[in-house]
């Protein structure tokens, strides 16, 4: 299927590995321009490379703290001299810090906020205007299964995320005569170093190995097995075709069947 996403310039956020990276990777290999950004040089170089070796398309790379807004604001500008143009931004973030209620002090709930919820703000604040002069933008937001069903041990994530999802919700009501579509993944367990990270965590707290924690994940899930981080890529990608022109304000799971109810 075509998805006429050749020559679009897509944004993907904390993508330099995992599900981020999973996602430039798709949007590439439908020929798209891709910028990518994390903390780390290293893996944006590595990353950057791998994408130009497998496509053969034009990459945009720079170092970017999601907490700092000057970062963000950089990000930008190095996509923009680069390639003129964002049609398609993609907010990826890191998972914030797992635990519960009372391990966390005020300022580890203000730095999660910045990380999840207003980093999605100020790339969006940056990309939206070209995208409305161009009549034509893609904004999906990766958020969590967590705000379908929340999930012991995640406040921070739990919080923060499904105040995206109000944001997107809001955004596409007041965007979509431009021909701008918001919409938002909410990925389950997926093979990612955070969830084997998560996993660490918990069995620390159950006394239980790291690996019987995954095994424990997967029989959660009706499929009997956890997400690649491709899948969640290729859900991505296809919010972002032509094909999906229609489909805006909605968030969702992909998660093997984990979440219980009906919506």
């Amino acid at each position: 299927m075509n998805l006429g996403l050749n020559g679009k310039t897509a944004l993907v956020t904390a993508s330099s590995k995992g599900i981020g990276k999973a996602v430039a990777e798709e949007l590439a290999s439908e020929g798209c321009n891709v910028a990518i950004c994390s903390r780390t040089k290293v893996d944006l170089e590595s990353t950057a490379d791998d994408l130009k070796r497998k496509y053969g398309v034009d990459i945009s790379w720079s170092v970017c703290d999601l907490n700092k807004s000057a970062d963000i604001e950089n990000t930008f500008n190095v996509v923009v001299k680069q390639f003129g143009k964002i049609d398609i931004l993609v907010n990826n973030c890191g998972g914030p810090l797992s635990g519960f209620f009372r391990d966390f002090s005020e300022e580890q709930w203000i730095l999660a906020f910045e990380q999840v919820f207003l980093s999605a703000v100020r790339f969006t604040n940056l990309a939206i205007s070209g995208m409305i002069n161009k009549q034509w933008g893609r904004i999906v937001n990766i958020t969590s299964v967590s705000v379908k069903q929340p999930i012991d041990n995640l406040i921070l994530s739990n919080s923060f995320r499904s105040g995206v999802i109000g944001f997107a919700k809001s955004l596409s009501n007041e965007f979509a005569k431009y021909n701008i579509t918001v919409n938002n993944v909410a990925p389950g367990y997926t093979l990612t170093n955070r969830l084997y990270d998560l996993a660490v965590g918990r069995a620390k707290h159950s006394g239980l190995s790291h690996e019987e924690v995954l095994a424990d994940m997967a029989k959660q899930v009706p499929m009997n097995r956890l997400a690649r981080p491709e899948e969640i890529g290729a859900l991505v990608t296809f919010l972002c075709s032509n094909q999906a022109g229609y489909i805006t304000g909605n968030t969702i799971h992909i998660d093997g069947g984990w979440v219980k109810g009906l919506f």
